[in-house]
C-alpha cells in the first residue's frame, strides 16, 4: 500500500479491500464524464461557498470557473465541494454563532475527500476565518480566495459604501436628522454590487490578514469583487494550487509564528476589525499557538495607522485597490514585518515586496513618518473589570473620551437594551458609561456585534455623537466609536461584569490600558454572593455543544477541542 497516497488515492473509504475501495471510486466519478487521463493528474478541491443568503459571496460562480481554469491550465483536476456559508446579516443569532461549525465542515470535507490541495473561496465576515481554521486542523496544502469588496454607491451626491456609512446614516436617522424617504433612498445605494463591505470593516480586515499571513496570492485583498483583477486573482489561486499540491507546501509551513506576526502587524497598521484580534487567535490556537494580548498591545504602540480607510479614515477598498494594494502597505511596514516568513508561493514574504517593485505615489496608505494615528488601531486594556483582558479600538474613537470617568448606566441584556434606550425616561447624560451585559461568547450566546451600543434616543437627538459603551460582545469592524469590547471573562460566567451596578463609577484610560470599577473587592464579593450568575445550558443539539465547549474572547471563541491537543509557544513572540 502506497504510504503516501495523491489524487483519487487519498483518503480510501474503508471496505477492508482498498483495492475496491479505488475501484469503486473510480466506477462511480467515471459517471459524471471523467477519463482515466483526467483522474490521473493532482486533486485540487474547491470550497464553494455561494448561497443565495449571501451577496458577499455573489460572485462565487464565476470566481469558481475562473479557478477551475487555473487549476486546468496547471494540469490539475479541479473539483469544486460545497459547504456551509455564512452571512453576516443574514445570520440568527449571529454569524459568530456558526462560524466554528462552518470550520468543522470545512475541517472534515477537506479531509474526508480526495485532494491534494484545496482552494477555499470566502470573503464575508466569518466566512475566512472559518475557513483558515478548518484548513490549519485538516493540514493539506490550502491557498484563501477572498471574494472581493463591493463598489461604492452614490447618494445626493455623496460617495457612500456599506457599512460606516449604514450605521452614520442609521444614527442620522434616530437623530431626527434625515426622514423616512430619505434612510430608504440611501438604502439602495450603499450595497452598489455584490461583495463584501468596501470599509476596513471584518471582511476587509481579514482580506489583509490573509494576504499578511501569506494565504495568498500577491495581491489577493484588495481587487473588487466584479473586476477582472478578482478573476485573474482566481485563475492565478486554481494554478498556484496544483504547484502546491507537487511541491508538498502543507499549510503548517505557512501559517508559522513569523505569519501570525506578520498578520498582527498588519491588523494594527490598517485600522482594522477588533474581530480580527478574535478571528487571529482562533486560527493561531489551530496551529498549537496562543496569543500574547500584552505583547499584541506593545507591538500595537509601535506599530502606526497608516491606511486611510473608513471607519479610521476616508477612503474605501476600490481605492486602496488602485492604490497598490497590500504591496503598498507592506512596503511601508517592511521594517516591522518578519520577511523571513514563507508564503503559499513558495517565497518568502520579503521576496514578494521586493518582486512587487518601487511602488508609486498615492493618498491612500501614509509614509510610516505621517501616519493616521501614531499607534496601532487596537489597544488591550486591563483592570478589575476585565482581568483576562478587553480591547478598544482606539484609532475610531473619539480623543475626548480615552481618558473618562463616568456613572454606569446598565442594561442585562439584548432585550433590556432594546426595551429601554429609546426612553425619555432613561436616566442618563454624555459623561455617562453605557454597559450591556450578557453578550459574550455564551450570554448571548455567539457574542454578537451589539457591543456598538446606540446612542440614547435622547441624547442623539441632543446632538451627542458618541458615548463611553462597555461590554463583553463584539462590534462590527465597520463601526466607531469610543466602544470597550471582549471584556472578559464574560458576565454569563461570573466575570466582574456581572455584577456591575447602576451608578457605579467607571474608569477608563487608554493612556494607562485601564478599565477599572471603582468597586472595592469586597463590594464585589458581597454582590457575586447574593447574586450568583446562572451559566446558560441547553438540552441538546448544536446551542448544547456551543455552552458546553466555547472558548472566552482571550482564546478566540473556539471549541475546546478543536484546538491543537498541544500548545507549542506564543505570538507574537
Amino acid at each position: 500500500m502506497d504510504p503516501n497516497p495523491t489524487g483519487l488515492r487519498k483518503g480510501l473509504t474503508s471496505y477492508g479491500d482498498q483495492g475496491f475501495s479505488l475501484f469503486l471510486r473510480k466506477a462511480f466519478i467515471k459517471g459524471a464524464g471523467y477519463t482515466n487521463g483526467a483522474l490521473d493528474r493532482p486533486v485540487v478541491g474547491i470550497a464553494s461557498t455561494g448561497s443565495a443568503y449571501n451577496p458577499c459571496h455573489g460572485n462565487a460562480p464565476q470566481l469558481l470557473e475562473a479557478v477551475k481554469r487555473g487549476v486546468m491550465l496547471a494540469g490539475g483536476l479541479p473539483m469544486e465541494f460545497p459547504t456551509i456559508s455564512i452571512h453576516e446579516s443574514f445570520a440568527a443569532p449571529t454569524s459568530m454563532y456558526l462560524r466554528n461549525l462552518m470550520s468543522m465542515d470545512t475541517e472534515e470535507m477537506v479531509r474526508a475527500q480526495p485532494m491534494d490541495a484545496v482552494v477555499l473561496i470566502g470573503g464575508c465576515d466569518k466566512t475566512v476565518p472559518a475557513q483558515l481554521m478548518g484548513a490549519a486542523s485538516a493540514g493539506i496544502p490550502s491557498i484563501q480566495l477572498i471574494t472581493g469588496s463591493m463598489l461604492t454607491g452614490s447618494h445626493r451626491g455623496e460617495r457612500v459604501g456599506a457599512c460606516t456609512d449604514c450605521r452614520r446614516y442609521w444614527g442620522r436617522f434616530r437623530a431626527g436628522e434625515i426622514d423616512d424617504d430619505e434612510v430608504s433612498e440611501v438604502n439602495d445605494q450603499l450595497v452598489a454590487s455584490v461583495g463584501t463591505c468596501s470599509v476596513m470593516g471584518t471582511a476587509s480586515t481579514m482580506a489583509c490578514i490573509a494576504e499578511a499571513l501569506g494565504m495568498t496570492v500577491p495581491g489577493g485583498a484588495s481587487p473588487p469583487a466584479v473586476t477582472a483583477d478578482r478573476m485573474r486573482v482566481a485563475e492565478q489561486t486554481g494554478t498556484r494550487a496544483v504547484q502546491m499540491a507537487r511541491d508538498g507546501l502543507s499549510i503548517d509551513k505557512v501559517l508559522t509564528p513569523a505569519a501570525f506576526e506578520n498578520a498582527m502587524r498588519v491588523l494594527l497598521a490598517i485600522g482594522g476589525s477588533t474581530n480580527g484580534i478574535v478571528h487571529l487567535t482562533a486560527i493561531a490556537g489551530r496551529m498549537g499557538l496562543d496569543v500574547d494580548l500584552d505583547a499584541l498591545d506593545r507591538m500595537g504602540r509601535e506599530t502606526p495607522v497608516l491606511l486611510d480607510l473608513k471607519p479610521s479614515g476616508q477612503h474605501y477598498m476600490e481605492d486602496f485597490h488602485r492604490a497598490g494594494g497590500m504591496a503598498t502597505l507592506l512596503r511601508e511596514l517592511r521594517p516591522l514585518l518578519r520577511l523571513d516568513a514563507l508564503t503559499v508561493t513558495g517565497r518568502t514574504l520579503g521576496e514578494e515586496i521586493e518582486a512587487s517593485g518601487p511602488g508609486f505615489d498615492q493618498d491612500v496608505v501614509r509614509p510610516i513618518a505621517r501616519p493616521i494615528y501614531p499607534q496601532g488601531g487596537i489597544a488591550v486594556l486591563r483592570g478589575n473589570l476585565a482581568p483576562g483582558g478587553a480591547i478598544i479600538k482606539q484609532s475610531a474613537a473619539d480623543a475626548r473620551l480615552m481618558e473618562h470617568e463616568g456613572r454606569a448606566v446598565v442594561f442585562e441584556n439584548i432585550e433590556d437594551l432594546a426595551e429601554r434606550i429609546d426612553s425619555d425616561d432613561l436616566d442618563v447624560t454624555a459623561d455617562d458609561v453605557l454597559v450591556l451585559k450578557n453578550i459574550g461568547p455564551r450570554g448571548a450566546p455567539g457574542m454578537p456585534e451589539a457591543g456598538y451600543l446606540p446612542i440614547p434616543r435622547k441624547l442623539a437627538r441632543a446632538g451627542v455623537k458618541d458615548i463611553v459603551r462597555i461590554s463583553d460582545g463584539r462590534m462590527s469592524g465597520t463601526a466607531f466609536g469610543t466602544i470597550v469590547l471582549h471584556v472578559t471573562p464574560e458576565s454569563a460566567i461570573g466575570g466582574p461584569l456581572a455584577h456591575v451596578r447602576n451608578g457605579d463609577r467607571i474608569r477608563l484610560s487608554v493612556r494607562s490600558r485601564e478599565i477599572a470599577l471603582l468597586v472595592s473587592d469586597e463590594e464585589l464579593a458581597r454582590r457575586a454572593e447574593a447574586s450568583p450568575v446562572v451559566t446558560p445550558t441547553a438540552g441538546r443539539g448544536y446551542r448544547k455543544l456551543f455552552l458546553e465547549t466555547v472558548t472566552q474572547a482571550d482564546q478566540g471563541v473556539d471549541f475546546d477541542f478543536l484546538r491543537a491537543a498541544k500548545t507549542i509557544g506564543k505570538v507574537p513572540e
